[in-house]
């Protein structure tokens, strides 16, 4: 784990780097150096309108979230490159005064060595406005206080990353390179998350439910405290001759969490879904009380060998090999979490993961291509088996009916691939592939348990083929069209018996040892039916016009031994892009694209869904020069996403899910839509220096019942809410002044 003060001294001696590698060049100019140095600075100013509401979406990542409304903006670039004496050295810096600000180095002696260094920052603000009485928000210890809705103050969620990178590059020889990089990031804030439990329940059978006297039913908003930093490095030796090429890498990734769990202060009273301030079930206010872990510390580490080798002047053969161990065995007692069983202080996880990859290209005659391609990844999850759902889990509830264990998730996969293309003629060329894909997920772990589906599958086998058909069809027209169809299946299901290992069913219809035709299943396990068609043209259509087409078009159809869960899915994509030249100084562009995917699910006794989301972009933009010193630009854009869920009920739906549908007509549609107006003008003053006047207008619409409903807020259980305005709109201008020393 970095601390703050490593990461204090990271920021020092960046920024010490930075100025001594810019007073360089001025030293070798002013020895004489014909070398000249081209060293500009930026300056700008910005106003903007608008609300921090306002600002939700516009302002999310770019530092402008705020009320603030006026800003400034910092930049500077240094370069020199001294070919004579193999001296490159070039020095950035963009947004300095901003959240976002990014620092890079580059110095290099061409073909020798190679050094690098950036520094980055973003912040990341919650797009929803959160009104709450909690108080510690964003700490590990939060003390939930139970006010009523929307008489709390507004919090602010945010989180930031600072990221520092440093690279060194060295030619070894003509034919080897040694290449490292390192990178440690720190992330620190507090993010939107939240706890919840409805009474009673399997999983704390000692919680009672809601009654007229009590709620047993709560949602609280406890904001997950970010506080870590994730360290990676990577090494890397690559060897080029003729024949051979190959590299070697090592990567390591570390990631450390200053904070462990998160541990709420929960009142003896909440309000219930209408809005009534009432006592805590028994029982309830013990499962809110108890600490939710975190992101534990974890590490992992790869050794990789790839390469190919030139078979013949036809034939080349490409492999790769590598091997990697992931473990994470954070202290359960550190971290405050109790209830371990005995004898375990913490998960001692540990997953190793091998991949072995071969692959052939021929060509052996030179209207034919060939390939060929093997890959196999072998997961070993040899994580100990433990019960962890054991009495004494929850403090001050009985112990549970039923124990299980974790389970291990050790799998096999393969994937092979054939294809082979005949160019046909000068104009055309066609393809034809296979593919085959294999997955065993091992033994069931006999003393763990599945909730939520009916069975399992071990193994699943699907195979694909594939064509496509590429050309010239004129002069100034080519394309392709390709088609593919996959089919997958499996082996027999497995279905649970709850902590007795699992029991093959040989014929799910069997009405004794089968399966009920009301089971749920995977859809990533179910036997699925796959076509594709894809179609790309891309036309010259005069000198001045070029255009770009892309269409596809994809439906699955799933089977199970059963009605209910996904039956079938479809998606449909068209984007055209082109460009128009009005004169030698004028050009316009343009894009449209439109997405739509749907699905069609069923569960019994509940609702039929015919779920189907829609996306539409478009932009338009200009860019010219209304003299050799003034160029001028803008663009108009539209992006829109629409989300519509059909329901109806199954034949065996309860009299309250008929009621309800009835009272309600189902989920409400989820709307949300951009417009955005882009316009810059940039003058040139005099030799070195330049003016640049940029605005933007944004428009956004946002309609999500996931968080409020016709402008009414999502409620907690202590009268947090939750909620982002639904018309949006900001306006920014913003100045830059450009000087580039002499």
């Amino acid at each position: 784990m970095i601390p703050s003060d490593s990461s204090f001294r990271f920021h020092r001696s960046l920024l010490a780097l930075a100025l001594a590698a810019a007073f360089l060049p001025l030293q070798a100019h002013a020895e004489g150096d014909d070398a000249t140095p081209i060293t500009s600075v930026s300056f700008g100013l910005g106003l903007q309108s608008g609300s921090s509401a306002d600002h939700a979406q516009y302002g999310q990542y770019n530092g402008l979230r705020s009320d603030r409304n006026f800003f400034g903006n910092l930049g500077f670039s240094h370069s020199l490159r001294d070919t004579e004496k193999s001296n490159w050295l070039q020095i950035e810096g963009s947004n300095l005064l901003g959240e976002t600000r990014e620092l890079s180095l580059v110095k290099k002696d061409p073909g020798n060595w190679k050094l690098s260094a950036a520094y980055g920052e973003l912040v990341r603000f919650e797009p929803n406005t959160v009104n709450t009485g909690l108080l510690g928000a964003g700490s590990t210890t939060p003390q939930v206080v139970a006010l009523a809705a929307g008489s709390a103050n507004d919090l602010e969620l945010k989180t930031k990353r600072s990221a520092l990178g440093l690279g060194f590059s060295k030619t070894i020889n003509p034919a080897l390179q040694f290449d490292l990089d390192l990178k440690s990031e720190n992330k620190d804030g507090a993010r939107l998350s939240g706890i919840g439990i409805n009474c009673p329940t399997v999983i704390a059978p000692g919680c009672l439910g809601t009654t007229l006297a009590n709620t047993g039913w709560a949602s609280l908003m406890l904001p997950e405290p970010v506080s870590a930093n994730h360290s990676q490095i990577e090494a890397r030796l690559t060897y080029g001759a003729e024949k051979l090429r190959f590299n070697l890498g090592y990567y390591g990734s570390f990631y450390r969490n200053n904070n462990a769990a998160l541990s709420g202060t929960i009142p003896g009273s909440l309000y219930n879904p209408v809005g009534s301030l009432l006592p805590l079930s028994t029982g309830l206010r013990a499962v809110l009380g108890q600490p939710v872990a975190l992101a534990p510390d974890n590490q992992a580490h790869q050794l990789d060998l790839s390469g190919s080798y030139d078979l013949g002047s036809a034939t080349r053969a490409s492999f790769k090999l590598a091997r990697s161990v992931a473990t994470q065995n954070a202290d359960f007692a550190a971290a405050g979490l109790t209830g371990a069983p005995a004898g375990v202080s913490n998960l001692d996880g540990q997953v190793r993961n091998s991949l072995a990859k071969l692959s052939l290209s021929s060509r052996p005659v030179r209207q034919l291509s060939l390939l060929a391609d093997l890959r196999y990844e072998k997961k070993e999850d040899q994580t100990p088996l433990a019960t962890y759902n054991i009495e004494g889990a929850v403090p001050a509830l009985p112990a549970l009916p039923f124990t299980y264990t974790n389970r291990n998730l050790s799998s096999q996969k393969g994937n092979a691939k054939l294809q082979a293309s005949w160019q046909l003629s000068s104009d055309y060329r066609a393809t034809l592939g296979a593919d085959r894909e294999t997955i065993d997920r091992g033994e069931f772990t006999a003393s763990s348990a599945i909730s939520g589906i009916s069975a399992l599958r071990q193994k699943t086998n699907e195979n694909t083929v594939r064509a496509e058909l590429r050309g010239r069809l004129a002069e100034t027209l080519t394309g392709s069209v390709t088609v593919s169809r996959s089919k997958r299946d499996g082996s027999n299901w497995l279905k649970d018996n709850s902590g007795l290992g699992v029991t093959e069913v040989i014929n799910p219809a069997d009405p004794v040892t089968g399966l009920l035709n009301t089971s749920v299943f995977m859809p990533t396990l179910s036997d699925r039916q796959r076509n594709k068609v894809k179609l790309f043209a891309d036309w010259q259509a005069s000198e001045a016009l070029s255009l770009q087409l892309s269409a596809e078009s994809g439906s699955d159809r799933y089977t199970t031994p059963s009605s209910y869960g996904l039956r079938d899915t479809g998606v449909h994509q068209f984007s055209l892009d082109w460009a128009y030249t009005l004169s030698d100084n004028w050009g316009l562009t343009g894009t449209f694209s439109s997405s739509q995917q749907s699905l069609n699910q069923a569960r019994a006794a509940a609702y039929l869904m015919a779920f189907d989301n829609s996306n539409l972009g478009a932009s338009i933009g200009a860019n010219g020069k209304i003299n050799a010193k003034f160029d001028v630009g803008g663009s108009l854009s539209y992006a829109g996403d629409k989300s519509v869920y059909g329901q109806t009920l199954d034949s065996l739906a309860g009299s309250d899910s008929v009621a309800l549908l009835a009272a309600t007509g189902g989920l409400p549609d989820i709307l949300y839509s951009q417009t955005a107006l882009k316009l810059f003008g940039k003058y040139a003053l005099e030799k070195g220096s330049s003016v640049r006047v940029d605005f933007v207008h944004q428009r956004n619409n946002v309609n999500d019942w996931t968080w409020s409903l016709n402008g009414v807020p999502y409620v907690y259980s202590d009268g947090s809410t939750v909620l982002q305005k639904a018309n949006q709109s900001v306006n920014v201008i913003g100045v830059t002044y450009v000087y580039q020393l002499p």
